[in-house]
């Protein structure tokens, strides 16, 4: 199988569909299976979604480790063996009679999603194309955008025809059949091996030195830094200026809340929205169908980003979005029901963009060094986040109705505050 070494498109493609497919088999099931899941091993729905969540938890905590894997050996394996790790967990999952072997069908995915998520293709993409990745990563996120579009009435029709676990085996075997295959034609890191030019100058180095042992040591020196793989860097490609260490600590904790802030947001309306929408007014099926226009928006909002919002700098980009959610909730909160379509629509196109400068904004930041440790340290708050956000809106929907909308408005004011600063900060 000839990997893909040279086209950056097929390598955004590939990337694209097995991504699609992640999401789809993972973060999107439990909103289908979890009823019937629960009915047929005894248990309540929520004890399916606290599974869930403990799933997410892992994937939390084990997001840095696999960004620093991906920075060594580069993202072909990594992701290849989630794709096993993924077919595992979902077949566990078919298989469970027992709670214990349903827990560590959730725990083998969560490893999954800890690795095998847009953190790990986005730094597969900043290994791979260096500081030069962000409409690479833009592409990547516009084929995952339809994931919810896919697994959502794929996994119904599975479930109502056949059996919950059948859907469970289904996106276990695409795994093995179209992940797998497809992943592994991703490009792998080459090593660079000494050259004439490398050869002179650690032989001017040694000579510099003035004595036998100084060159003894340099050349294993130079060898290894050679081959070690480093991002791909072009002439046209600019790393940014360095931050002092304090501003580089302070700019990490603002993208760090902003990533906790958006992904809260955007978990508890994924889990929320058509409860929400009725306490506007709406009749279920109305909230459904307004339900439905999250993911076009989002594919709408990536292709803007893909457009004219590419001239600008992502850190711009990314204040617009973080306001959208809070003007739409203001809307809904002022005029009710009738405003739900504007609602649904500048959300999910704030959503859209932001899930883009979750990928972009630590590269222009921080430059590509280092990059998928740094993106996964980053986020574990928002995996945390996204851990508890369901149970948490759902509490304050029962408590306040639409009312729970001015918490979210109020995280995206603070998102955008925390952007302004880091602007300050990085011009600084």
């Amino acid at each position: 199988m000839t990997p893909l070494a040279h086209s950056r498109f097929a390598t955004v493609t590939v990337l694209g569909i097995t991504q699609t497919l992640a999401w789809a088999s993972s973060y999107y099931i439990p909103a289908m299976l979890a009823p019937a899941m629960a009915n047929d091993l005894g248990l309540s729905t929520q004890a399916v979604f606290a599974a869930f969540s403990i799933c997410l938890i892992l994937s939390a905590l084990l997001g840095p480790w696999a960004g620093k894997m991906i920075d060594i050996l580069g993202g072909r394996p990594v992701l290849v063996a989630t794709n096993l790790i993924f077919a595992l967990g979902l077949a566990c999952l078919g298989l469970s009679e027992h709670i214990a072997v349903f827990l560590l069908g959730w725990l083998l995915v969560g490893v999954g999603m800890g690795a095998g998520l847009y953190e790990a293709a986005f730094a597969t993409l900043v290994r791979l194309y260096g500081t030069q990745s962000r409409n690479a990563i833009t592409g990547v996120t516009l084929f995952g955008g339809f994931a919810s579009t896919v697994s959502w009435p794929l996994t119904g029709w599975l479930e109502v025809n056949y059996d919950w676990r059948i859907a469970c085996f289904a996106w276990a075997a695409l795994h093995i059949v179209v992940g797998l295959p497809l992943n592994a034609l991703l490009p792998g890191l080459k090593k660079v091996h000494p050259g004439p030019s490398t050869q002179k100058s650690v032989a001017a180095s040694a000579n510099g030195r003035g004595h036998q042992a100084g060159a003894a040591n340099a050349a294993p020196t130079a060898a290894v830094s050679v081959s070690a793989p480093e991002p791909r860097i072009t002439s046209s490609e600019h790393s940014p200026p360095a931050l002092s260490a304090r501003r580089s600590l302070q700019a990490s904790l603002l993208l760090a809340l902003v990533f906790a802030n958006t992904w809260f947001i955007s978990t508890a309306l994924a889990a929320h929205l058509p409860a929400l929408l009725q306490s506007a007014g709406l009749t279920l099926a109305g909230a459904v169908a307004l339900g439905a226009l999250i993911g076009p928006a989002q594919v709408a909002g990536r292709l803007m980003e893909f457009g004219f919002l590419r001239h600008l700098h992502p850190l711009l980009a990314a204040k617009m979005a973080t306001l959208t959610h809070p003007i739409g909730a203001f809307l809904l909160l002022v005029l009710g029901g009738p405003a739900g379509m504007v609602f649904a629509i500048l959300h999910g196109l704030g959503n859209g963009i932001l899930t883009i400068a979750k990928g972009t904004l630590p590269l222009v930041i921080f430059g590509a060094s280092g990059y998928g440790h740094r993106q996964g340290v980053l986020m574990m708050p928002a995996r945390l986040a996204q851990a508890t956000s369901p149970f948490v809106f759902g509490w304050m929907i029962n408590a306040w109705g639409t009312g729970a909308l001015v918490f979210s408005s109020a995280l995206g004011v603070v998102s955008f505050a925390a952007l302004w600063v880091l602007g300050r900060i990085t011009r600084a």
